[in-house]
């Protein structure tokens, strides 16, 4: 496979890939092809490269540099701005999981607290299924979130060797 070729099915599938972490298809692909641009690029370039709108390179740009994962950088010279993506994948990785986690698990645990103080009769079967629903949901979601903070914080040593542990490696 050429290059060229390999560059295109790569934006492609981190574009599909992107869905599955909270982001359109476009945000993915514009992410991907930072990801694999040996020098940073300006915004035209991506609409080039893409073949996307000046507005559409532009808000999904803002909302990778919004997730942490592009940084815009400015060269002596140049009036137009430049975008580069880190390229460490387990700092990619940390940084969806931390965004992730804020956008979802931070917003859903303080509902389910309020949800979990839920007033009634605890014989009714009605708010017992509902008590109980809400406890095993906030306990899951607890256990989640501590899991996630010692990823986001961890070394990529630490975590790799505790996946092997956990799946019974050596």
């Amino acid at each position: 496979m050429q290059l060229a070729e390999a560059k295109l099915k790569f934006i492609a599938n981190w574009g599909r890939f992107g869905t599955n972490w909270g982001i359109n298809r476009t945000m993915a692909q514009i992410h991907a092809l930072l990801l694999i641009s040996p020098d940073p690029l300006s915004a035209e370039a991506v609409m080039e490269e893409l073949s996307i709108s000046r507005g559409n390179a532009n808000m999904n740009i803002r909302e990778l540099i919004d997730w942490g994962l592009v940084s815009k950088l400015l060269i002596p010279g140049e009036r137009r701005e430049f975008f580069t993506a880190e390229k460490d994948i387990w700092k990619v990785a940390r940084q969806i999981v931390k965004e992730r986690k804020k956008r979802e698990l931070d917003l859903m645990i303080p509902v389910l607290k309020e949800l979990s103080e839920v007033e009634g009769d605890k014989k009714d079967k009605a708010v017992k299924t509902f008590t109980d629903t809400i406890h095993n949901i906030r306990k899951f979601s607890d256990q989640a979130d501590r899991t996630l903070d010692t990823m986001i914080k961890a070394d990529e040593h630490w975590f790799l060797g505790s996946l092997v542990k956990l799946f019974g490696g050596k």
